[in-house]
């Protein structure tokens, strides 16, 4: 049904945006089909903020992904559509992971661990780029859920102190000064001296 109003409508496909909010009013009507299109154009980015989130654990990032994904369907009807259907869904998919991690206060050892980056490795010269990427992959997943959330919130999904401040209910220093300790412990990690 939305297909054949898109391809009749050649405005509606005008834009990545565009083409989303027709998908959400679809999919906000009940239409699984589109909400099935609306999935498979986020799903990889949605699943990527959640895995750096949660630390690189895959099965609880694929876990969390699918909440997200039910939740926006779930709340589809309440979207205003004044930002980018991309942008809420992404806030939605984080704040999911986001309190997912809160009410997990019992996190793995490792996350309490201010040494446990030291157990990573170093980049080689052979394969430098690859290692390099995994280095720093496993130094952000090691970092303290604090610290990992608010340098994936503002240095990657680019959220703002405020935002994230609100979000993580803390400070707004304190989202300051956990993105500073954050960036002092991968520099630390990787071999930066600075």
């Amino acid at each position: 049904m939305l297909m054949a109003t898109m391809s009749a409508s050649p405005e509606v496909a005008g834009s990545a945006t565009d083409l989303d909010h027709a998908l959400a009013r679809a999919s906000a009507s009940g239409d699984v089909a589109a909400f099935e299109t609306l999935y498979r154009r986020h799903a990889g980015r949605v699943h990527g903020v959640i895995l750096r989130l949660v630390g690189h654990q895959h099965s609880r990032a694929e876990d969390l992904t699918q909440e997200a994904f039910v939740r926006a369907w779930q709340a589809l009807p309440t979207f205003r559509f004044e930002s980018a259907f991309g942008t809420w869904l992404h806030r939605l998919a984080a704040n999911t992971a986001l309190m997912e991690l809160r009410s997990r206060r019992a996190a793995p050892a490792m996350d309490h661990d201010e040494d446990a980056i030291d157990g990573i490795g170093t980049a080689d010269s052979a394969g430098h780029g690859t290692a390099l990427s995994m280095d720093l992959e496993q130094a952000v997943a090691s970092l303290p859920p604090r610290a990992r959330a608010v340098l994936v919130l503002y240095d990657v999904e680019g959220w703002k102190h405020e935002e994230i401040a609100d979000t993580l209910e803390m400070a707004v220093g304190s989202s300051k000064a956990q993105l500073h300790r954050a960036r002092r412990l991968l520099r630390a990690k990787l071999g930066d001296p600075a």
